[in-house]
């Protein structure tokens, strides 16, 4: 209570901080913080791939590494669609599919990452050698 006025103050933020905060709690907050940024830096980010799986018809037809820059012609019912590696990246570069969407779906180079054709039935798709993880989650 103020002597001079007669009302109640209450204590400031700071003085609340010094009054209940101590230094090891400091630390803790420091250490869950830096847990935080490692989280984020180390789960959020998406590696790039390192093999790509082409489909026809369903079934597998080359798995094939992003190191090596190659062009390679898939079968399919419409006729040839031809896959593009370079610079570590892939992309449907012609098919024969009447929409052509596939074709401007452009460079793919994340795990995950997929290109269909869907009328002329191939599919090009970022793997990881170590093992496949769907990145679809429902």
């Amino acid at each position: 209570m103020d002597l001079a006025t007669g009302l109640a103050t209450s204590p400031s933020a700071t003085e609340i901080i010094r009054r209940y905060v101590r230094p090891g709690d400091w630390l803790v907050v420091a250490l869950i913080v830096a847990a935080l940024v490692w989280l984020c830096a180390s789960l959020w980010t998406q590696a790039a791939g390192d093999v790509i799986i082409v489909r026809s018809k369903g079934s597998v037809v080359a798995e094939l590494s992003l190191q090596r820059n190659r062009s390679l012609s898939v079968s399919g019912p419409l006729g040839d669609t031809i896959v593009e590696v370079k610079n570590q990246q892939v992309r449907i570069a012609r098919d024969p599919s009447p929409r052509q969407i596939c074709v401007r779906h452009g460079w793919l180079s994340k795990i995950g990452e997929i290109a269909l054709c869907l009328p002329n039935q191939v599919s090009v798709e970022i793997g990881n050698a170590r093992g496949h993880v769907d990145s679809l989650n429902y």
